[in-house]
């Protein structure tokens, strides 16, 4: 439980993210007093400057939670286990540091160290990955960030604050930043993946609470914006492949179905919660799940709002392959920095021999989703199920 005043501190930025940024000397000092006592690796220690470095290139704050767990594995990592004393009652900040701090027990420092590089790594992309930003006129959209490493493009949903959910404009965005990469000669491959924890929580539901104009004129936009979306999926003709580093819902989750593949960490799961909200499927998924799954396992999910690990996601075939969450960045991009070396030609030929007879039906179902959408959003149903959310959460 987080008392109001710590609440108070933490949602007013006390935790500075200052504080991931030890100074050089003092970090120096205390890697090489590591190295000489725990007899840690010089492969391990580089890896750990090299994160904290990649640290400070993030462009927006990864959250306090993260912070908080940054902290605690730093100074697990370069001094050992808790040497002080918990500070005192009105000490907020510290007292969470200190207990973020206290709560990796005796974990060893090599042990801190790999899971403070596997933690940059999962907030900002793992070292190997290589990956350069695209100028900005070229492919930058809100919401998103998007690099290349080689031949492979990677599209990154990045509002972190929101769990990387997705608002209005960033459906817009998406489907731009599809044609930039269907366009653009230098890549063969496109990864889609989040920022931080989450892959995506999928819709804003704040998309509902700024409405401006009528109720059917902005239900009328949104089946535009979220046809056109879909579409944008169901027409790219390269290979694009779901890098899932954390949970997946709603729209987040139906869009795996339109992909070529699927890599997910065994920490995420699945849910697209449609009945719940009073809304019913998209983006294919009234097709593409039953086919995966089969009818009974997608309707628990499209009917019942079922969630699932990634373990079980991947025994239905929603997912390609699970990895551990450790393992997860180190092994997929490497593999997917491969697969984009392949011949352009032959990876498109091929999607669109084995997409050819479903294209079309694709899109119908698409538009009978849409117009369904339509109908769900301008219903009183819908309202109170998402009224009743927001009071639930409020």
């Amino acid at each position: 439980m987080v008392f109001p005043s710590v609440a108070y501190c933490l949602r007013n930025r006390c935790l500075s993210f200052s504080m991931m940024k030890p100074m050089a000397c003092i970090a120096t000092s205390r890697l090489v007093s590591a190295i000489g006592s725990h007899h840690f690796s010089t492969g391990i220690t580089e890896q750990f400057d090299e994160a904290q470095k990649r640290l400070q290139t993030l462009k927006t704050s990864p959250g306090n939670e993260a912070k908080l767990k940054l902290y605690g594995l730093f100074k697990q990592a370069t001094v050992g286990k808790v040497n002080t004393k918990r500070p005192g009652m009105t000490d907020f900040v510290g007292k969470a540091k200190w207990d973020a701090w206290n709560s990796l027990g005796s974990l060893s420092q090599e042990e801190a160290k790999s899971k403070y590089i596997e933690y940059v790594n999962s907030l900002v992309g793992p070292a190997n990955n290589s990956a350069e930003p695209v100028a900005a006129e070229q492919s930058g959209a809100a919401g998103f960030e998007v690099s290349m490493n080689g031949k492979l493009r990677i599209i990154t949903i990045n509002k972190p604050t929101k769990k990387n959910a997705f608002s209005q404009e960033m459906y817009s965005n998406f489907a731009k930043l599809l044609k930039n990469a269907a366009e653009d000669p230098n890549t063969t491959l496109v990864a889609v993946t989040g920022a931080g924890n989450f892959f995506s929580s999928g819709n804003d539901l704040s998309n509902f609470t700024s409405i401006t104009g009528s109720i059917s004129e902005a239900a009328e936009q949104g089946r535009r914006t979220l046809n056109n979306f879909v579409s944008s999926l169901i027409d790219f003709p390269k290979p694009i492949i779901g890098v899932v580093n954390g949970p997946a819902l709603g729209i987040a989750c139906t869009i795996l179905g339109l992909m070529d593949a699927v890599y997910a960490t065994d920490r995420g799961w699945f849910q697209t919660p449609f009945s719940a909200l009073g809304q019913s499927p998209e983006a294919c998924s009234s097709y593409t799940f039953p086919k995966l799954m089969g009818s009974s396992k997608a309707n628990e999910m499209l009917l019942f709002n079922k969630k699932i690990t990634a373990v079980e996601a991947c025994k239905l075939g929603l997912i390609t392959e699970v990895f551990q969450d450790a393992n997860f960045q180190n092994e997929v991009w490497p593999k997917l920095k491969e697969w984009s070396e392949l011949p352009i030609k032959s990876l498109v030929y091929s999607k669109q021999l084995s997409r050819q007879f479903d294209r079309e039906l694709l899109h119908k179902v698409n538009d009978a989703e849409c117009e369904r959408l339509l109908e769900r959003w301008q219903s009183e149903d819908c309202m109170e199920a998402i009224m009743k959310f927001f009071n639930k959460n409020s």
